[in-house]
């Protein structure tokens, strides 16, 4: 049979699998005692299990390899990407040899398994995201844009939900839009602020990087009783602060805000820089995610992330400021170019470049890393680059929706 032939065969079985409800969702999973998979609804165990005995399973490994990798090229938008979770649902050896052939977002410019939220975007493009907004149930939702006109749904990939406390607020970040909550095991983060709302901590469910420190709280001491395995440690661990300006004054004018990324060095922005890059999930609520474990590299078995820079804590941290705008006098108003991205003048609009306290100013300093802006009532378009992650943006964008009592 013709290698193309073979190709069209196996994509065939595994879209009648798609259609079947494997409508592969970011953060859903379902685990048998033979496979893990990851999906959008309750899948029949046969249904795999049929795919698992049939005779693509007994493939040569030399044939199946390239019949892997010509699908992974070929099926590289959402949503056909899903074909390629498909293919590492299948057994072990499929599982195996689609976790190879699929990199990382730094050098594929792809989202493809959830760990890939955690791991820096792309180097050489802007990755196009978007949030809406509830205002009824304060939650947001993250998706990845499918078109360049934002008139598709999206790709789901985060969600947060907005949650009031006496002295600060909290936004959980989950990898499901039905529980966001810090006890699900689908929780991965979260932001909180001040009472003023200028002052935020960007905190990571599980260890950004080689020797980081958990932070204490009665929340995670709380959960540790309840949901998190003996072998997982559980605790926040502080990967970025993000502060506003005071406005003292009242002055009327764009807000000034500076992230510090504590999990990033200073020199990733330089060439040959490198980022700590998380390379699988070690959530505690198994039984709720057991899906997300395949998801690490088959050379980090005994690590969940690559060991990074930052091992060293007297590393510097890479420092982020928000672009200053222009004052256009025409239009009488602050802009920033946002390359059509942007539509709706707002104080939530920004654009985020590395500080020159990072170094001498050179052409690095003038990406722009990441850009937040309102299109809507509700949406409003997110693109990201390395070395921050989707993760990372998602919660930074999440401090820009929060009132700030003293920076308007």
């Amino acid at each position: 049979m013709p290698l193309k032939s073979i190709i069209q065969d196996v994509r065939s079985e595994i879209g009648s699998i798609s259609r079947r409800g494997f409508d592969v969702k970011l953060g859903y999973g379902l685990r048998s005692r033979s496979h893990r998979v990851v999906q959008d609804g309750l899948v029949p165990v046969v249904v795999i299990d049929a795919l698992k005995q049939s005779c693509w399973a007994n493939m040569p490994p030399e044939l199946l390899r390239d019949v892997l990798k010509r699908i992974e090229e070929s099926e590289s938008d959402w949503p056909p990407r899903k074909h390629v979770i498909a293919c590492a649902g299948v057994c072990r050896t499929w599982r195996e040899i689609t976790k190879e052939l699929v990199k990382i977002p730094e050098a594929s410019g792809k989202l493809t398994f959830p760990i890939s939220l955690k791991q820096p975007g792309p180097r050489d493009s802007l990755l196009q995201c978007f949030i809406k907004r509830n205002r009824n149930t304060q939650t947001y939702h993250l998706y990845l844009g499918l078109t360049q006109a934002l008139t598709d749904n999206g790709k789901f990939l985060l969600a947060a939900r907005k949650y009031r406390r006496p002295t600060c607020t909290d936004y959980i970040i989950s990898l499901n839009a039905d529980d966001m909550t810090k006890g699900s095991g689908t929780y991965i983060g979260k932001l909180r602020s001040n009472f003023l709302g200028t002052k935020f901590v960007i905190f990571d469910g599980q260890p950004p990087h080689a020797g980081a420190t958990v932070t204490k709280s009665r929340s995670s001491r709380l959960v540790g009783l309840k949901q998190v395995s003996p072998r997982v440690p559980a605790g926040n661990f502080p990967v970025a602060h993000v502060q506003y300006e005071l406005n003292v004054l009242g002055s009327r004018g764009p807000r000034r805000m500076q992230c510090t990324m504590d999990a990033i060095p200073a020199n990733a922005i330089e060439p040959g820089g490198v980022v700590p890059t998380q390379t699988e999930f070690r959530l505690s609520n198994l039984d709720s995610l057991p899906s997300l474990k395949f998801f690490r590299s088959k050379s980090s078995r005994s690590e969940s992330f690559s060991s990074g820079p930052l091992a060293n804590p007297k590393e510097e941290m890479l420092v982020l400021k928000n672009k200053a705008p222009r004052w256009h006098e025409q239009l009488q108003c602050w802009c920033l170019n946002f390359r059509g991205r942007v539509t709706v003048a707002s104080v939530k609009n920004f654009q985020l470049v590395a500080s020159p306290e990072n170094g001498p100013a050179g052409q690095e300093h003038d990406k722009v890393l990441l850009q937040f802006g309102k299109v809507g009532k509700d949406l409003f378009t997110m693109d990201f680059r390395y070395p921050i992650s989707a993760f990372q943006a998602f919660a930074i964008c999440l401090s820009s929706f929060d009132t700030k009592i003293a920076c308007e």
